[in-house]
């Protein structure tokens, strides 16, 4: 079981920016291949935004590339969402969500329990 703790979530005016943060504990982190960043607007279902691996790799969707930046700081067993440029259609609950084995978006088992991003035109 790894555990996932999201925090960040807020209500901006277009244009603005925010960072999401996801922490686990020391042991669990060191058990992941693939951490990602995962969204659900209202009445849409789940779409994932990006993803970072064991060798920090990223892969960020296209809808969001060049506004939202993946990273993630080892020593704080930490995984981060910097979004910029936030739309109203950004508006969605982010979940982070972890893998122990590949990066696909199937592979993630290990869910937060998410953090609200509104954003108001």
């Amino acid at each position: 079981q790894v555990q996932l703790v999201e925090s960040g979530g807020d209500s901006v005016q277009a244009g603005g920016s925010l960072t999401l943060s996801c922490t686990t504990s020391k042991y669990e982190y060191s058990r992941v291949n693939c951490l990602a960043w995962f969204r659900r607007a209202p009445g849409k279902g789940r779409e994932g935004v990006a993803t970072i691996d064991s060798g920090g790799s990223t892969y960020v969707v296209d809808s969001v590339k060049g506004r939202f930046t993946i990273s993630r700081d080892v020593a704080k067993n930490a995984l981060y969402l910097q979004m910029n440029s936030l739309k109203p259609e950004d508006t969605a609950m982010y979940y982070c969500a972890a893998s122990t084995y590949y990066c696909r978006w199937g592979d993630f088992r290990y869910w937060g329990q998410g953090t609200q991003v509104t954003v108001s035109s």
